[in-house]
Parts: C-alpha cells; sequence; structure tokens
C-alpha cells in the first residue's frame, strides 16, 4: 500500500492552504457517509480524501464548490432573489452615509446613556483620587493600625 503526500496533490492547487482545507472538507464528508471513488484499502479518511484529489476522481472546481457551500450562509434560489437583496444593498448603503441623521429615538438614548455613563466614571474616578475609598476590612485594619503608630 503506497502512502500518498502532499507533494502528490500540490500541483492541482495554487497554494498548500488551498489543498488543506479541500481535502478537509472532503474527508469531513467521508466520514458523515458519503461514498468514496476510490476503493479503501483501509485507509482512513484523509488519506482516501487525498488519494482522490491526487488521481482526480473528483473535479478540482467541484471540491471548491463543496468547500464554498460547506461554508456558505446565505443560498440564493433564483435571480429575482439577488435582484431584490442587491437593491436592498443599495438602500442601506445610502442611509449609512450619514448615520446621525439616521438616528432613531432608541439610538439617541443609548447615545445619551453613554455619554452620561462617561460622565459619572469621569467623577468616580476624581472622587477616588481625592479621598482613598476603603473597600474591605483588611484595608480598614491597615488604616487603624496606621493612626495608632
Amino acid at each position: 500500500m503506497a502512502r500518498i503526500t502532499v507533494e502528490d496533490c500540490i500541483d492541482k492547487f495554487p497554494s498548500r492552504f488551498e489543498l488543506v482545507l479541500v481535502a478537509a472538507n472532503r474527508a469531513r464528508k467521508l466520514y458523515a457517509g458519503e461514498t468514496s471513488n476510490i476503493e479503501k484499502d483501509n485507509d482512513k479518511n484523509t488519506v482516501i480524501a487525498l488519494r482522490e484529489i491526487a488521481e482526480e476522481t473528483l473535479s478540482i472546481e467541484q471540491l471548491k464548490n463543496d468547500l464554498i457551500e460547506e461554508y456558505q450562509t446565505v443560498t440564493f434560489n433564483d435571480e429575482e432573489e439577488i435582484e431584490d437583496l442587491s437593491d436592498k444593498d443599495i438602500e442601506s448603503n445610502e442611509s449609512e452615509k450619514n448615520p446621525i441623521e439616521n438616528l432613531s429615538n432608541d439610538d439617541a438614548t443609548i447615545e445619551d446613556n453613554i455619554s452620561s455613563n462617561k460622565e459619572s466614571l469621569i467623577q468616580d474616578e476624581a472622587n477616588a483620587n481625592n479621598s482613598p475609598e476603603l473597600t474591605d476590612d483588611n484595608s480598614q485594619k491597615k488604616l487603624d493600625n496606621s493612626e495608632n503608630i
């Protein structure tokens, strides 16, 4: 049984990274139950995937498309959906040109809360710098001991 190496497959892809991604995706599919296009010969799924790539039992484009479909989150059924989506993108891009003008009341409230929180944090920090606050019993004991000395 001859072992397959990455060097046997690297001429099929422009980079090793792409080869690894495609081979790993194919191995996961084999593990999930897809049938292999070659004899298994008691090999593991990763070796089988590399052998399939080296022997080109699956087209390189098909392997790439399988990888893309694996990670694709949006699918399109027909051209109308694509056109609708592109129209929505154009509208949303126009509304994002000046986001200050498009603030709703909720957004304005959030901004007010953020600015008031910043002001209170600044005030708390100024108060902490002027008078030391004791937060635990050990600090209080240390302060009492220093006063006794």
